[in-house]
């Protein structure tokens, strides 16, 4: 009974913070589930290698092009409409994929998916940044974001046996059910959140929403977080989803299953520290927590240019996962912080683009770069670029939230910053 009763009283408390991680579980389980079909589907249309990867780099130009304005459709409408509007697209956008006659067609389905995928990703972030308060945000964010890392590491397993059991397309229509069940719940069970710290009259007509972004693309402290985490998507999907496997095979003379360890490894490492990274974040502070995980980040990349057997890949995968998994939602908590009030759609449209731009430099960059110069030295120039942000915020960003020095969580202000 005391069990019971502790639970229900925690749901209570948690109402919002429950449903939107049952959402977002749903949701990235379908995105999962497509991970390890959508380069053998596009090349089942008998295109190049370059047309293949262009099928991931318009999925991340599409998450870039609509988190803005995924910002301003929650501010006009509210979270859980631009939420459940996201869940719709993704089903339209799945559908096509897995109907499609041509490449160029499913090119449509990827740019289209990527847009709903946007819509809900902002979304929730948005209606995390309307919940929490400075002395429980990391944590809050840490048991989201956990919940997202298992969901999408869980996602290819289930998505392999689809694929091999209905064919490469039914992930694609799983993926667009499971969109529409995640659109439902949003309707369903979620609770408004846009009223919860509004802005006041006379500033909404004054500012208007791309008053508001302005506002916030002037402030130091908000622009540098943004650069930290474009410099972490940038060495994600350019450098990690992109070089390390092809150096890890050609050079280091692995197997794929043993560079699919690797990898798999890394998101293990990550989902078990998103906790303790959130408990960090709201103990010592946020920035105590980015800078060195950015640094470590940065050490476990340059790793992974030196040669060596698949120890030596297991132990750079491992520091970049500690440096991945350390900063967890740190970023988030602290552009979340720097959000003036009321602002929280405009600040987590344009955090998530600016983030999500790195998804579309990176594999083109990186990639441009290895051609010329050799894979190793496009990864030492990706980390020598990942610890330069690292201490450009180490030197020029103010710290957000320290507790027992910023106590501001009743009140539901944003902590000042450097303005």
């Amino acid at each position: 009974m005391n069990i019971r009763g502790s639970i229900g009283d925690w749901y209570q408390r948690n109402r919002v913070l429950t449903w939107i991680c049952a959402i977002i579980a749903v949701n990235q389980l379908g995105f999962g589930s497509i991970v390890p079909v959508v380069p053998l589907y596009a090349q089942s249309f008998g295109v190049s290698q370059s047309l293949i990867g262009l099928t991931i780099a318009v999925y991340g130009f599409a998450r870039f092009a609509a988190s803005m304005p995924t910002g301003w459709l929650a501010d006009m409408f509210g979270r859980r409409w631009s939420l459940a509007a996201g869940g719709f697209v993704t089903v339209f956008g799945n559908l096509i994929c897995g109907l499609a006659p041509s490449y160029e067609v499913f090119l449509v389905g990827r740019f289209i998916a990527g847009c709903g995928a946007a819509m809900v990703l902002v979304s929730g972030q948005i209606i995390l940044a309307d919940i929490t308060t400075a002395e429980h945000r990391g944590r809050t964010m840490a048991i989201y974001q956990g919940v997202f890392l298992f969901a999408v590491g869980f996602g290819p397993l289930p998505g392999g046996i689809l694929a091999e059991w209905g064919g490469l397309a039914f992930p694609f229509y799983v993926y667009s059910v499971l969109g529409g069940a995640a659109a439902v719940l949003a309707l369903w069970r979620l609770e408004e959140t846009r009223h919860y710290r509004p802005l006041e009259e006379d500033e909404e007509l004054q500012l208007g929403f791309l008053g508001q972004i302005k506002l916030i693309a002037y402030d130091k402290a908000f622009l540098l977080v943004c650069l930290v985490s474009f410099a972490q998507f940038f060495a994600r999907t350019g450098a990690i989803f992109n070089l390390v496997p092809i150096r890890a095979e050609n050079v280091m003379g692995l197997s794929p299953t043993q560079i699919g360890f690797g990898l798999a490894f890394v998101s293990i490492v990550s989902l078990i520290l998103a906790y303790p990274s959130g408990y960090l974040v709201d103990m010592f502070g946020r920035k105590t927590v980015i800078v060195p995980s950015t640094l470590i980040s940065a050490g476990g990349l340059a790793m992974f240019a030196f040669e060596g057997g698949f120890g030596w890949f297991l132990f750079a995968c491992f520091v970049w996962a500690v440096g991945g998994g350390l900063a967890g939602a740190a970023p988030a908590a602290y552009a979340t912080d720097v959000a003036p009030k009321g602002m929280q759609a405009a600040a987590m449209g344009t955090y998530r683009m600016m983030a999500d731009s790195g998804y579309v430099f990176g594999p083109a960059l990186l990639g441009f770069a290895a051609d010329g110069f050799g894979a190793g030295n496009s990864l030492i120039a990706a980390a020598t670029f990942v610890g330069m942000c690292g201490f450009a915020f180490a030197a020029f960003a103010p710290e957000t939230y320290r507790r027992g020095v910023n106590q501001r969580e009743q009140a539901e202000e944003p902590v000042e910053s450097s303005r």
